[in-house]
């Protein structure tokens, strides 16, 4: 699952969950990481890009994984920092970052994207230019295929709270039945 802060993913997880229980949750990395670190930091987006990383890769054999967060929002959000003027993303750590990026993509098999479309209202605090600034890399991350490499199914689901439950569960049953 991927999408910028506030986007609505902890609340599809939680609905896809209860409409499909089974599924084992990777949660939010930012879980993982110290209290004292920052949250919309470099320092953080690059823990949490690493901890996603991890966890993509590592998998959990045998069980039906939803994770809320992928490396490519990390990504994006480093690329959005760097566009809003708020830190320098140095040339050598992206091109690491798109090879580590790369390399965890090809365990996905279902990447769900929730677009920033305006409809949830946030705080002040939520930094509204970082935001939007994360989708568009986010979706300049989507449409390049050396990072999104072999996804086999990439989806865009919007709407209402019951529409995209619906839709990440039509999502899911095809995927299945697919395999």
């Amino acid at each position: 699952m991927s999408g910028t802060h506030a986007s609505g993913k902890s609340t599809l997880i939680s609905d896809f969950r209860l409409a499909m229980p089974g599924y084992a949750l990777q949660p939010d990395p930012f879980d993982d990481l110290d209290d004292e670190v920052e949250p919309a930091s470099p320092s953080s987006f690059l823990a949490q890009f690493a901890v996603t990383v991890r966890r993509t890769r590592e998998g959990m054999p045998g069980a039906a994984v939803i994770a809320e967060r992928g490396p490519l929002d990390f990504l994006a959000y480093l690329r959005a920092l760097d566009v809003l003027g708020r830190w320098s993303l140095p040339v050598e750590t992206e091109e690491s970052l798109r090879r580590w990026t790369s390399l965890a993509m090809r365990d996905v098999d279902l990447l769900v994207v929730l677009p920033c479309d305006g409809r949830i209202r946030v705080a002040a605090e939520e930094d509204e230019a970082l935001r939007w600034a994360m989708d568009e890399q986010l979706r300049e991350c989507l449409d390049d295929p050396e990072l999104v490499g072999d996804v086999a199914d990439v989806h865009e689901i919007a709407g209402d709270r019951s529409a995209r439950r619906d839709a990440l569960v039509r999502a899911v049953e095809l995927r299945t039945r697919g395999r």
